[in-house]
C-alpha cells in the first residue's frame, strides 16, 4: 500500500496515485505531497462526520486543517476525539498550504449540504483537488466543473463507478483466505474492525489486504469500489471483481456495508456477502445500541441471532463460520467494556475485542487459525 504523501508512523496509507484514474476521467496529478483540508462545516457530530473521523485516525499525516466554523479555535481531539493537535478552522481561506479538501461527512442519502456550496467554490477557484464520497456527484455539477476547469483544480468523486458485470461464481485461488466483517445496524465499526485486523495482521509477518467497500476507506486505502452506488443486479459482480483483483494476496479483509436484518440497506450487504464468498466472518456491533441509528422504531437484532443468519446466507455461496466478534464500546467504560468482552465470549463461544480499546491482536489470531485449519 503507498500513498501521494508521507503518514505518520503506524498510520494506515491514503489515496494512491493510481486510483485517480479509475475514479474520475482526469490526468493523473504528480506525486506530490497531499496537504488535506477535512470538510465538516456544521456536520462535527460522530454519525455525520465519521469520513473525517476516520480520515483524522488513519491519515493525520496529510491532515493540515479540519474546517468547521462551529469550532474553530479547537483541535481535532478536542472535536473528534482523534487526529490529535491538527486545527479545527473556520474557513478554508485559513488553511494557506492546503492542495486538497475532502469531504468529511456521509450523511443519510449521501447528499451535499447547499450552504456548502461557496465553501466549494472557493476550494475550486483555488486550484484545490476536491475528494468527495457523496451520492451527489461533484463533477456533474456545471458550476463545479467550469470552476475546475478555469483553474486547474480536480474533482473526484469516490462513489462514481462503471461497474455493469454480473456475478459468475469462479473459484478463487487456492490458497486466498476471505475474512468479511458483518454488523448488526450501520457505523458499528466494520471498516475500524477490518482496518485494525490487517493492521495485527501485518505485525506478524502475514501477507494481509484490507479491500475497501465504501467511500471512506476507499480513501484511506486508495483503492477499492464504492459497493454502495452499484446498480443492484451488478453488486455482486462488482464485490467479486475485488477478490478477483486482489486473490493473488494471502489474506483479504473484504469491509462490510450495512446490515442483513437493515431495512434500507439489507440488499447492498447480501450483495457484498455473496460476491466476496468470504471464509471466515467477523461480526460487528455496537455494545449498548438497541435500536436501528437511521431508522429508530426500528429494533435491532440479537447477536446470536444475526450470526445465525450471516452464516447461513453465506453458505449459500461458500463454506463459511464466524470466527471473531468486534466490538465497539464507545458507549462504555472501562470497567463496563470488560464485562461486555466477557459477556460476548461467554454466549457466543468466540474471540471478542474492542479494536480500539483492546487492539485487534486476538481477532488476528483467529484469521490465522482459520488460515491453519482450511489448509
Amino acid at each position: 500500500m503507498g500513498c501521494l504523501g508521507a503518514t505518520l508512523p503506524g498510520t494506515a496509507p491514503c489515496l494512491q496515485a493510481g486510483v485517480w484514474a479509475r475514479m474520475h476521467p482526469m490526468p493523473e496529478p504528480a506525486l506530490t505531497p497531499r496537504r488535506i483540508a477535512v470538510l465538516t462545516e456544521g456536520c462535527p457530530a460522530p454519525w455525520l462526520a465519521k469520513t473525517a473521523i476516520s480520515l483524522l485516525r488513519y491519515c493525520a499525516g496529510d491532515i493540515v486543517a479540519v474546517v468547521d466554523s462551529a469550532c474553530a479555535g479547537k483541535t481535532a481531539a478536542e472535536v473528534f476525539g482523534t487526529g490529535g493537535a491538527i486545527p479545527v478552522v473556520a474557513s478554508i481561506t485559513d488553511v494557506r498550504d492546503a492542495n486538497e479538501l475532502a469531504v468529511g461527512i456521509a450523511p443519510a442519502g449521501g447528499r451535499c449540504p447547499a450552504e456548502w456550496r461557496p465553501i466549494l467554490c472557493a476550494a475550486l477557484a483555488r486550484g484545490m483537488t476536491v475528494v468527495s464520497g457523496l451520492h451527489d456527484f461533484l463533477g456533474d455539477d456545471p458550476e463545479y466543473g467550469a470552476l475546475a476547469r478555469q483553474h486547474g483544480a480536480r474533482i473526484v468523486d469516490v462513489r462514481k463507478n462503471r461497474e455493469r458485470d454480473t456475478a459468475e461464481a469462479p473459484q478463487f485461488r487456492p490458497g486466498n483466505l476471505r475474512v468479511h466483517t458483518v454488523g448488526n445496524d450501520c457505523a458499528v465499526g466494520k471498516m475500524a474492525a477490518a482496518l485494525e485486523t490487517v493492521r495485527a495482521l501485518d505485525a506478524t509477518g502475514a501477507d494481509a489486504k484490507f479491500v475497501a467497500t465504501g467511500q471512506t476507506g476507499i480513501m484511506i486505502e486508495g483503492d477499492g469500489l464504492p459497493i454502495d452506488c452499484v446498480v443492484s443486479d451488478f453488486v455482486n459482480g462488482a464485490a467479486e471483481k475485488l477478490v478477483l483483483q486482489n486473490q493473488h494476496r494471502d489474506i483479504l479483509l473484504v469491509e462490510g456495508q450495512g446490515s442483513l436484518a437493515h431495512p434500507s440497506f439489507s440488499a447492498v450487504t447480501l450483495g457484498l456477502l455473496h460476491g466476496c464468498a468470504p471464509d471466515g466472518l467477523i461480526l460487528c456491533y455496537e455494545a449498548g445500541r438497541e435500536r436501528c441509528k437511521a431508522l429508530p422504531h426500528v429494533l435491532l437484532k440479537p447477536v446470536g441471532e444475526l450470526r445465525a443468519t450471516y452464516e447461513a446466507m453465506a453458505n449459500l455461496r461458500h463454506p463459511c463460520r464466524t470466527i471473531g466478534v468486534a466490538i465497539n464500546g464507545r458507549q462504555l467504560n472501562d470497567s463496563e467494556a470488560a464485562d461486555e468482552r466477557r459477556r460476548v465470549r461467554d454466549e457466543l463461544g468466540l474471540p471478542a475485542c474492542d479494536v480500539y480499546r483492546d487492539g485487534a491482536e486476538e481477532l488476528a489470531e483467529a484469521v490465522l487459525a482459520l488460515r491453519d485449519a482450511l489448509k
